[in-house]
């Protein structure tokens, strides 16, 4: 259904993310970074920064 949906692309947003900055299995690493990476974009899209 759509939460599995859901839950499955932030998985596999966070294993990404984790894999990417060389953390790969490392899943607090990789939701802590995604999780920044988001806002860091929100931020820019804003003109915040």
């Amino acid at each position: 259904g759509k939460l599995e949906q859901l839950m499955r692309g932030m998985f596999h947003n966070v294993d990404d993310t984790a894999k990417k900055y060389g953390h790969e299995g490392n899943f607090v690493m990789g939701a802590n970074i995604a999780g920044f990476e988001k806002v860091a974009d929100a931020m820019l899209a804003q003109g915040v920064c």
